[in-house]
C-alpha cells in the first residue's frame, strides 16, 4: 500500500484561550481572517485562506472543559496539517507503515456562505498524544473545500498567496525527521545547514538546531520556553514586499527588514516567528 503524498495543507498557531487577541494581531499583521467558526469537537477558529493552503489560528472558549489539551500547549505555531483526499486509505496506509496513528475522526463546523448555513466536513487522521515531541501532526480530509476556499477570503493586506516553510528546533534534526520519512518515504527528507529539510509539496519543514535558527534571525526567535523540541516560526510568500511593510505600519507591527526578507519577531506573533518573502 502506498504511501500518502506530501502536499501541506494548513499550519496552525494555538491562541489557546484567548482568540480575540490572536485575531486582533493577525489582522494588523496583514491577514484577512474569515468569520469566527465553532468546531463540533469544542474548539474555535479563524482561518487566513491562500491559494492551496492556509493559516489557522485555533483556541477554546474561557473556562471550556473541553478540547483543554490546546491549554496544556505553549502559545504559538502548534500545528502541521497534511492533506488527504482519501483518509480511510491514508489512515490504512500509515498503520501499515507502524506510524502511531488514531483512527479517523471526523467533525464539522457551520459555515455562513452568501447569507446561508452550511455546515464544512472534515477527516482527520492524527498521531497519537505523545508521538510528537513538538506539537500536533495529522491528516486532514475536506468533504467541502468549496466552504473554505473562497476568492473574498484569499486577498490579504500584506499580499500573502502561501505558506512556504515551517521551522522546527530539534536538538536532533535526524530523529526530529524521521517521522515524516515514515510518512512520505525517506525521498523526501533533504540534508540543508544546520538540520534537515522535507519537501511537501510547494513548502519545506525545516527541522533545525536552536543555534542555527538564532543564527538566522537572532533576536527574533520565540521563547523556548524550556522546551527541547518545538515549532518555532513560518515563512510566508507573498506578491510585495512593500506590500508587507505598508501592512506592518498600519498595523503598528514591528519588524526587521533584510535584503529580501521581512522578518515579524515572535514576540509580536504570539511567540511565532514570521518571515515573509517575495
Amino acid at each position: 500500500m502506498a504511501l500518502p503524498g506530501a502536499m501541506l495543507d494548513h499550519v496552525i498557531i494555538n491562541a489557546r484561550d484567548d482568540l480575540d487577541h490572536a485575531a486582533d494581531t493577525y489582522r494588523r499583521l496583514g491577514f484577512t481572517l474569515t468569520p469566527r467558526g465553532y468546531h463540533s469537537l469544542g474548539s474555535m477558529n479563524h482561518l487566513a485562506m491562500f491559494g492551496n493552503d492556509f493559516l489557522e489560528l485555533i483556541a477554546v472558549p474561557k473556562g471550556a472543559t473541553i478540547r483543554r489539551d490546546l491549554l496544556s500547549y505553549s502559545l504559538g505555531l502548534n500545528g502541521l496539517a497534511f492533506g488527504t483526499e482519501d483518509s480511510t486509505t491514508t489512515y490504512d496506509a500509515l498503520s501499515k507503515a507502524g506510524l502511531p496513528v488514531e483512527p479517523p475522526l471526523e467533525f464539522i463546523r457551520p459555515v455562513e456562505v452568501d447569507g446561508a448555513a452550511r455546515d464544512a466536513r472534515f477527516r482527520a487522521v492524527r498521531m497519537k498524544e505523545g508521538g510528537v515531541p513538538y506539537g500536533r501532526v495529522f491528516f486532514i480530509h475536506h468533504f467541502t473545500r468549496d466552504l473554505l476556499w473562497r476568492d473574498e477570503w484569499r486577498h490579504h493586506a500584506n499580499g500573502v498567496v502561501a505558506v512556504v516553510r515551517a521551522m522546527i528546533v530539534d536538538a536532533n534534526p535526524v530523529a526530529g525527521t524521521k517521522l515524516y520519512a515514515d510518512m512520505f518515504g525517506p525521498e523526501v527528507v533533504r540534508d540543508i545547514k544546520g538540520g534537515k529539510k522535507v519537501v511537501v509539496g510547494n513548502a519545506n519543514i525545516e527541522v533545525i538546531t536552536e543555534t542555527t535558527l538564532k543564527d538566522q534571525f537572532g533576536p527574533s526567535v520565540p521563547n523556548a520556553e524550556g522546551r527541547e523540541a518545538y515549532m518555532a516560526g513560518l515563512t510566508f510568500r507573498t506578491v510585495s514586499l512593500t506590500k508587507v511593510a505598508q501592512a506592518l505600519q498600519a498595523g503598528e507591527i514591528e519588524f526587521v527588514q533584510r535584503p529580501g526578507q521581512l522578518v515579524v519577531p515572535a514576540r509580536v506573533a504570539l511567540n511565532a516567528l514570521l518571515e515573509f518573502v517575495e
